[in-house]
C-alpha cells in the first residue's frame, strides 16, 4: 500500500490546478480517496464534530449488509436452474457457478456503465468530484433484476437511471428518487416482456424446463385465484412444497435475484439498523403498514387474494427487500422522525394495496416507494410546520 500510495504523490500535481491534466482532477481525486482516507482533517479553531463515519464508510456498510441477500441470490439461481432443467448437479459448487456465471456479469455491467463511464463522465463535464453513492446502486440495480435479464438491458437502464434519476437533479444527495428503483421501473415499461411471466425468474441456459416445471413467482400464483376463485394458500402449495410459508421466508424460490430470501434480508436489517445506518423507524412501519393493511383486507376481502393470511405478504416478491434497502435510502425518505414512521407506514400499505386491487401489476413496493418518495418532503414539511405551531402554542402560555 505505501507503493501504491507513493505512487498517488507522484503523478498528484499533473491533476491539480495549473496541470496537464487539471480537467481530470476530480476523477483522480476519486479514486485516491476511495483507496485511502482524505489528508483533509477539521479545522484546529473553532467548534467541530469529529467522526470515523464518512460517506464511503457509510456507503461500505449498506454493502456489507446487501451481502447476505447477494450471495443467497447467487446460490438461489443456480438452484432454480438444475430444479428446472430437472439436471443433477455433482455437488453444491455446481449451483454455485451456475449462480456466480449469471450473477457476476450483470453486476459487472451494472459498474462499468454506471459509475466507469457516466458518473465519471459526468464528473469530467461538470467538473466535481465522484461521490460513492454507486457503490451501493451498482448493486442494487442487478439485485432487483430476474437472472435472465439480458446485459445490454441492465447497461441501457444503469445509464438512464444515473442520467435521469441522478445527475439531472444534481448528483448524489440530491436525487428525488431511488435511483435502482428508477432502472426497474425503465425496464418494467419498456422491455416488460424480459421482466415478467412465468420464465424470466429461472435461468434455463438453452435447456427445456422438465415437463411439469412452473418457474412462476408466489405473487404470479397468487394473484391467478382472483379469476380462478381457488384457495391462495392452496394455490401456492398445489405448485410444491417450496411454494410453503417457511420455503418462501427462507428464499428457494423463483423470484429477483436478491430479493427471494427474507431471511437474508433481516440480517441485512440487523445490521442496518446495529450500524444507525437505515432507518428503524421506516423498517418497522413499513411492515406494520403492510400487515395491518393485508389484515384489513382479509377481514373485508371478497376474493381469495384478499383473504389471504397477512404473513404470506411479507414473505413474498420484493416487499422485505425494498423496506429494508429502499425505502431506507438517506436521500430520498423523509428526514424528520415522525415523517418516517408516516413515510414507512405509508409504503407499506400502499404495496397491499397495489398488489391485491390491482391484479394485473401483482407486485407492488417499485411503485409504492417511488410514489412515496416524491412525497417524503412533503411529510416533513408539514411534520415541521406541525412541531413549530406546538412550540410556539407553548411559548404563548
Amino acid at each position: 500500500m505505501k507503493f501504491i500510495q507513493q505512487a498517488i504523490d507522484k503523478v498528484k500535481p499533473a491533476f491539480e490546478k495549473g496541470g496537464k491534466l487539471e480537467k481530470y482532477y476530480f476523477l483522480f481525486e476519486s479514486i485516491e480517496t476511495f483507496l485511502f482516507v482524505p489528508k483533509e482533517t477539521t479545522l484546529r479553531k473553532g467548534v467541530q464534530i469529529r467522526d470515523g463515519v464518512d460517506l464511503k464508510r457509510f456507503m461500505i456498510t449498506v454493502v456489507i449488509a446487501l451481502l447476505p441477500a447477494l450471495v443467497f441470490g447467487t446460490y438461489n439461481v443456480g438452484y432454480q436452474y438444475y430444479q428446472a432443467t430437472g439436471l443433477e448437479p455433482a455437488g453444491s459448487w455446481d449451483l454455485w457457478w451456475i449462480g456466480i456465471q449469471r450473477v457476476v456479469p450483470i453486476v459487472i455491467v451494472s459498474y462499468v456503465f454506471g459509475l466507469f463511464i457516466t458518473e465519471f463522465a459526468f464528473s469530467v463535464i461538470r467538473q466535481h468530484p465522484i461521490n460513492e453513492g454507486f457503490l451501493v446502486t451498482g448493486i442494487l440495480i442487478p439485485m432487483v433484476l430476474p437472472p435472465t435479464i439480458p446485459l445490454w438491458q441492465v447497461a441501457v437502464a444503469t445509464v438512464f437511471a444515473v442520467v435521469i434519476a441522478k445527475e439531472a437533479f444534481g448528483g448524489t444527495g440530491m436525487n428525488v428518487l431511488n435511483v435502482a428503483l428508477v432502472a426497474r421501473a425503465f425496464l418494467y415499461f419498456a422491455y416488460p416482456g424480459f421482466m415478467s411471466g412465468d420464465q424470466v425468474w429461472v435461468y434455463l441456459g438453452g435447456h427445456t424446463p422438465v415437463d411439469g416445471f412452473s418457474g412462476a413467482t408466489p405473487l404470479g400464483i397468487v394473484a391467478s385465484t382472483v379469476e380462478s376463485g381457488q384457495n391462495a394458500v392452496a394455490a401456492l402449495l398445489e405448485h410444491g412444497d417450496h411454494y410453503s410459508l417457511g420455503s418462501m421466508f427462507y428464499g428457494l424460490i423463483p423470484g429477483s435475484i436478491g430479493e427471494t430470501s427474507v431471511l437474508m434480508i433481516l440480517i441485512g436489517a440487523v445490521i442496518l439498523m446495529a450500524t444507525g445506518v437505515g432507518s428503524w423507524r421506516i423498517i418497522v412501519s413499513g411492515f406494520a403498514g403492510a400487515y395491518l393493511m393485508a389484515l384489513l383486507l382479509q377481514v373485508t376481502g371478497v376474493n381469495p387474494y384478499m383473504q389471504m393470511a397477512p404473513v404470506y405478504h411479507l414473505v413474498m416478491g420484493g416487499l422485505a427487500f425494498g423496506i429494508v434497502f429502499m425505502a431506507t435510502d438517506p436521500v430520498t425518505a423523509s428526514q424528520t422522525n415522525t415523517g418516517k414512521w408516516i413515510y414507512g407506514a405509508m409504503i407499506g400499505v400502499l404495496t397491499i394495496i397495489i398488489r391485491v386491487l390491482n391484479p394485473a401489476y401483482p407486485e407492488g413496493i417499485m411503485l409504492a416507494i417511488l410514489f412515496m418518495n416524491v412525497f417524503a418532503p412533503l411529510i416533513d414539511y408539514y411534520v415541521v410546520g406541525a412541531n413549530k405551531k406546538r412550540r410556539l402554542k407553548r411559548a404563548t402560555v
